[in-house]
């Protein structure tokens, strides 16, 4: 490496701005005197430097594509959440406009009811799982002074538990819809058509006798009918549910297995209570 002299440096600094200004002018005059010969130069600057200019222009180029890309991702991203919003409103109106057409399919037949007086009821809570006679049953903490009778029907939140079959001086039993003695008459409440739940002791009860040509639908609702003056019509019951072996069940609105309150209303029903069973058809599983 050369050294120079602090003087020279200094030197050459103040000359180096005149001599690039110099410079510029001179080439000025020469691009003036041979137009030619300059702009065979630029050409010759222009081919030296396009290599040079082409691969520094594909990283900035693909910089530039990349962040319209994130662009448009984000931009995706936005509309996908409001799509998903909007989905998800949409699904909500269409249940909301199937429970309005059914509503209206049932008034349209029933334009000439008379809807009868809100009736009387008494909320109890569960308190253990019966015993007795039924082999599916609970017993309810009703307090003194009740008014629980036989034959009231118990609903939880949801729709059709069970019935009081048995009832003392604080305490009331309620068999439930699961229990093999129970046979409630229902309808299908989409083809009108009238069947019966049997209970089975398991988890979903059976639906049997239906009319021919009636066959029931997987997903069918059902609502209590007022066969034999024992429940009142248009309780909510539960969907058939086919199982594998071709036999229609019954998967109840009523939550039997988390019972903690039922209400116990007083329809007036006269009609046939359940039988009591001679003896329980299969032992109490102990919890």
């Amino acid at each position: 490496m050369i050294r120079l002299s602090v003087p020279l440096r200094q030197a050459l600094a103040r000359l180096s701005l005149p001599l690039l200004v110099a410079l510029a002018f001179g080439t000025m005059l020469l691009g003036k005197a041979d137009a030619l010969l300059a702009e065979r130069a630029r050409m010759v600057l222009a081919d030296a430097l396009t290599p040079i200019w082409a691969v520094l222009q594909e990283p900035v180029g693909a910089v530039r594509d990349g962040i319209r890309e994130a662009g448009t991702l984000l931009a995706m991203r936005g509309e996908n959440a409001r799509l998903r919003e909007e989905n998800a409103r949409l699904h909500r109106w269409q249940a909301a406009a199937l429970a309005l057409e059914a509503e209206n399919a049932l008034l349209r037949r029933q334009l000439a009811f008379v809807p009868e007086a809100a009736p009387a009821y008494t909320t109890a809570r569960v308190v253990a799982d019966g015993g007795g006679t039924y082999a599916r049953a609970v017993l309810l903490a009703a307090g003194p002074n009740h008014a629980v009778r036989k034959g009231q029907v118990a609903l939880d939140e949801r729709g059709l538990a069970g019935r009081v079959t048995e009832v003392g001086t604080r305490s009331a039993r309620v068999v439930l819809a699961t229990d093999i003695n129970s046979r409630i008459p229902v309808v299908l409440e989409g083809s009108r058509a009238r069947a019966m739940m049997v209970g089975t002791n398991g988890a979903r009860p059976r639906l049997q006798y239906w009319p021919a040509g009636t066959q029931p639908q997987e997903g069918d609702r059902l609502v209590t009918s007022a066969e034999a003056n024992a429940f009142p019509a248009g309780l909510p019951v539960g969907v058939v549910r086919w199982t594998e072996s071709g036999a229609a069940e019954i998967e109840l609105f009523a939550q039997l297995d988390r019972l903690d309150v039922l209400r116990l209303f007083d329809y007036g029903m006269g009609g046939i209570l359940p039988p009591e069973a001679v003896a329980r058809p299969e032992p109490r599983a102990k919890r």
